[in-house]
């Protein structure tokens, strides 16, 4: 790859009763990544996003409110947190292959005023036999993976409680974070139970709200407002009987790892990097004990060890790999992670204002929670040229 690169970003404001339609938000985060940028909006000719149960709006309808000349590429995708990477990635690709020119990836949706992936309403083929029982919650599905994964690696519940406080120290310093009250471990324990062994801080933050950003050819890119993120490699990798719907990994052979761990040496492999050269990391929090097994799946620590290499500082602004610099989804929004996206670009062009990385050459971005997902490596231009 190293041909595409992200040139800009955009935002909607993140709340918990938009009363906007989303279309209107989608079409605010979009026109917002094009002027970042600092590229007229009829240049664009694509446009990739996802949804989940139907909770979005189709790229076309994006492209009929922006007033787009035309479109010669286009893909809706029906999955969730999985998304963000894969959709990037597939973006780049069709640029650099020249099936379009300048894409916008975006995520739109009233995720807490609306329809909301935790309420319980999610048909599939296995739904059937879940909900009698009561295992009716994406809430519950994470959990028994955390609770498993724990089990099985001998770490306590110290190790979920340091992910949420290392994260929050960043989203108070974020504008855009839903959840900026300060919290420390003693504080953590005294919140009330969600599902064991999640307490309320382990657990997403839904919101209203969308975000978009535009990939274009790394030679345009380079004419435009702010630094190039160059777009070095992507994969995607779901394991064997990934599940019948979103909410059956039944059949899954391992709950204490996830897709991270099926992926990561393809990717570094794609992107002629390793762990070691990754200087941050945004890695899709809609839980905490995600993060963890992200944090070794990408082998950026031992089997076992991420409890401990998150209470060691190691993911604080000046460890050895600052993680989820916006305060993650956990604390900033659950845009189903396409506003990680989003953060690392801005990390990579230098704009993380009191949370701005000292060294960003090189970053990973992961997107999902269990059975399938996605990642990519964003570089520098100098490092990708170099």
């Amino acid at each position: 790859m190293r041909k595409a690169a992200i040139a800009g970003v955009g935002y909607t404001a993140f709340t918990r009763s938009s009363g906007r339609t989303v279309l209107d938000l989608a079409s605010e985060a979009a026109l917002a990544a094009v002027d970042d940028a600092g590229m007229p909006v009829k240049e664009v000719d694509g446009i990739g996003s996802f949804m989940v149960l139907n909770d979005s709006v189709t790229c076309n309808a994006l492209a009929t409110s922006l007033a787009l000349p035309g479109l010669r590429w286009v893909l809706d995708f029906q999955q969730g947190g999985q998304s963000p990477s894969h959709v990037v990635g597939q973006a780049a690709m069709a640029i650099e292959n020249g099936l379009a020119e300048s894409v916008i990836v975006f995520r739109a949706l009233n995720g807490r005023s609306g329809v909301r992936v935790g309420s319980g309403q999610m048909p599939g083929g296995a739904s059937q036999y879940r909900y009698p029982i009561g295992y009716d919650s994406y809430l519950m599905y994470i959990a028994m993976w955390a609770r498993r994964y724990l089990h099985e690696t001998g770490q306590g519940p110290e190790a979920l409680g340091n992910v949420a406080v290392a994260q929050r120290w960043f989203a108070e310093r974020n504008e855009r974070a839903i959840q900026r009250r300060p919290l420390d471990l003693e504080s953590y324990y005294t919140l009330p139970w969600i599902a064991d062994p999640f307490r309320a801080a382990d657990c997403t933050a839904e919101v209203d709200g969308a975000c978009a950003i535009l990939v274009t050819s790394l030679e345009r890119a380079r004419d435009l407002r702010h630094a190039p993120a160059v777009v070095a490699a992507a994969a995607y990798r779901a394991g064997a009987r990934p599940g019948l719907d979103i909410g059956d990994q039944m059949l899954y052979d391992d709950y204490t790892r996830n897709f991270t761990s099926l992926l990561s040496e393809e990717l570094y492999r794609r992107a002629g990097i390793n762990a070691n050269d990754v200087q941050f990391a945004e890695i899709y929090d809609c839980f905490t004990s995600v993060v963890l097994m992200g944090l070794e799946g990408m082998g950026f620590c031992d089997r076992g060890e991420a409890g401990a290499f998150v209470a060691s500082g190691a993911t604080a602004i000046d460890g050895r790999l600052p993680v989820n610099t916006h305060g993650g989804l956990l604390s900033e929004g659950y845009l189903h992670g396409m506003n990680t996206v989003t953060e690392a670009v801005l990390q990579m062009q230098g704009r993380g204002g009191d949370r701005q990385v000292p060294r960003r050459d090189c970053c990973v971005v992961t997107s999902g929670a269990l059975c399938d997902g996605s990642a990519m490596v964003l570089l520098s231009d100098q490092a990708a040229t170099s």
